[in-house]
C-alpha cells in the first residue's frame, strides 16, 4: 500500500512540475506500446527464482513469443521507435499473467511466494521508471546548479575527474570502450548477483531476509530526494562541452574539463538547462557498485572477483567520463554503506549497535554535504588538511561498518557443537 501510495504521488508531482506522465502512467503505456531501454527482462529473471526449471522455460519461451508477435504486429504497420529498441513487452505480460495465476489458481503458501516472485520483478521494473521521473523532476524545478561548490571542494582531493579524464584521453578507444560497457551495464552485474543469492528461493519455498535488490531500490529511491536538495549536473557539462537547450544556449560554466581545473574564486549557483539531470551529489552509481561489491563477498571466487572489478571500473567510469567529482563519489560510498547498515538493522532489529552504525553514517553523509556547500573556499586553499579528512571520514565508516557487521554475523552464527565422546569399556 505504502509503495502504491508513493507511486501516486511521484505520478501528480511529475505532471504538475514537470508536465510529462509518471511512473504508472510510462508503465501502463509499456503493456502495448513499444517500451523504454530497461530492465524488464531482468525483472523476468528475478521473478524466475519461484519457479520450476520447467515453469521457467514456459515463461521465457512466452516472453520471447510475446516479444516477437508485438515486433512482428509493428513492422506490418511501419511503427519506428527512435531508439530502435522494441522488445520488452512480453516479458510485462508474462509478469502480469503470473500475478493472475497466482491469484485464480494457486493458494497458500504458493500463492503468497508467486506473489512475491511478481511483486519483486515489478518492483525492479518500478524502480527504473520512479528514477527518471525523479531526474525529470530535478531537471525542470532545480534551475540553478551547485556545480561551482563541489568544484571548488574537489581541489581538496586533486581535481580527480580532469586527472582521470585525461588518462581516458590517452588511452582512447580501447579502456573508454570498457569503462563505457561496465557503467552502462550496471544493472546486469546487480541482477547477476542478486540471481545468485535468490538461487534457493524455490526450494526453501522463502526469500532471505535481505538481498542486493532491496538495497537497490532503496539507494534509487532515496538518492533524488537528495539531488533535489543538493543539484549538480558534473564536470563534463558544467565544465566540459555543455549542454543545448532551447535556442541552442551553451550552457557550461567554461569550456575547461578535462584539460584545466576552473579557476579557484568564491563560488556561486549557476543556472542550467531545463533537461540535464542534477543527479551527481551523491554519485548514486558509485553507491550501487559498492552494493553490489558488499553483497557480493558472501559468493564463490569468481562473483567477488567481479564485484571488485565491476566497483573499480565504475569508480574510474565516473570520473573518466566527467559524470561526478571526487567529492561525489566519496558521499556515495558513505551513503551506500549507510543504506546497507539500516536495512540489516531492520532485518535483524534494531539495537544499539545498529542505531550507532546508521547515526554515524548519517552524520558523516550530513557533514560531507554541508562541507561541500559552506565550506569549499577553505577545503580548496588547505587541501593537505581537507583531503585526508574527507578520505578519513569515508574509512571510518567503512570500518565502523566492517566491524559492526562481522560481530553481528559472529553472534548469528551457531556454537560449534562438541564433538562425542566415545563410551568407556569397563575395566575388565
Amino acid at each position: 500500500m505504502a509503495t502504491l501510495v508513493f507511486l501516486i504521488t511521484l505520478e501528480i508531482v511529475a505532471r504538475r512540475s514537470a508536465g510529462a506522465p509518471g511512473p504508472l502512467t510510462t508503465q501502463v503505456e509499456e503493456v502495448v506500446l513499444p517500451p523504454k531501454p530497461g530492465p524488464l527482462y531482468a525483472g523476468l529473471a528475478l521473478m524466475m527464482v519461484v519457479l520450476t526449471w520447467r515453469q521457467r522455460f514456459i515463461a521465457a519461451g512466452a516472453a520471447i513469443g510475446i516479444d516477437v508477435a508485438f515486433a512482428l504486429v509493428r513492422w506490418a504497420a511501419g511503427i519506428r521507435t527512435a531508439d530502435g529498441h522494441s522488445f520488452g513487452n512480453g516479458a510485462l505480460w508474462v509478469m502480469l499473467g503470473c500475478a493472475v495465476i497466482a491469484v485464480t489458481r494457486r493458494t497458500g503458501q504458493e500463492r503468497v511466494l508467486l506473489l512475491k516472485g511478481v511483486g519483486l520483478g515489478l518492483l525492479l521494473v518500478a524502480g527504473r521508471k520512479i528514477g527518471d521521473s525523479w531526474l525529470l523532476i530535478t531537471a525542470k524545478t532545480r534551475p540553478s546548479v551547485l556545480d561551482p561548490y563541489v568544484a571548488t571542494a574537489d581541489n581538496a582531493l586533486g581535481n580527480p575527474s580532469w586527472l582521470a579524464g585525461r588518462i581516458l584521453r590517452a588511452t582512447d578507444p580501447i579502456l573508454s570502450h570498457v569503462l563505457d560497457l561496465v557503467y552502462a551495464q550496471l544493472a546486469v552485474a546487480a541482477i547477476v548477483v542478486a540471481l545468485y543469492q535468490l538461487r534457493n528461493v524455490r526450494v526453501e519455498r522463502r526469500f532471505p531476509s535481505h538481498h542486493l535488490v532491496r538495497t537497490f531500490l532503496v539507494i534509487g529511491l532515496v538518492g533524488p530526494a537528495i539531488y533535489m536538495i543538493f543539484p549538480v549536473v558534473g564536470p563534463v557539462f558544467a565544465y566540459g562541452p555543455g549542454a543545448s537547450g532551447t535556442g541552442g544556449v551553451h550552457w557550461a560554466v567554461a569550456n575547461l574539463w578535462p584539460n584545466t581545473p576552473p579557476p579557484l574564486h568564491p563560488p556561486h549557483p549557476v543556472t542550467y538547462d531545463d533537461l540535464t539531470p542534477r543527479n551527481c551529489m551523491p554519485s548514486l552509481h558509485t553507491a550501487w557498485a559498492t552494493a553490489i561489491f558488499i553483497h557480493s563477498r558472501k559468493g564463490p571466487r569468481v562473483l567477488r572477483f567481479a564485484g571488485a572489478f565491476w566497483l573499480t571500473a565504475t569508480l574510474g567510469a565516473t570520473l573518466g567520463f566527467g559524470y561526478h567529482y571526487g567529492t561525489d563519489l566519496i558521499a556515495g560510498v558513505v551513503f551506500a554503506l549507510t543504506i546497507e547498515a539500516a536495512l540489516r538493522s531492520l532485518d535483524r532489529g534494531w539495537d544499539r549497535s545498529g542505531t550507532r552504525l546508521v547515526a554515524h553514517g548519517t552524520a558523516v553523509f550530513t557533514a560531507l554535504v554541508l562541507s561541500y556547500r559552506y565550506l569549499p573556499m577553505e577545503m580548496a586553499r588547505h587541501p593537505w588538511v581537507f583531503g585526508p579528512l574527507l578520505v578519513l571520514a569515508m574509512g571510518f565508516v567503512i570500518h565502523g561498518y566492517l566491524r559492526t557487521t562481522r560481530l553481528w554475523e559472529s553472534k548469528a552464527a551457531p556454537a560449534p557443537q562438541p564433538e562425542p565422546q566415545p563410551a568407556l569399556r569397563p575395566a575388565a
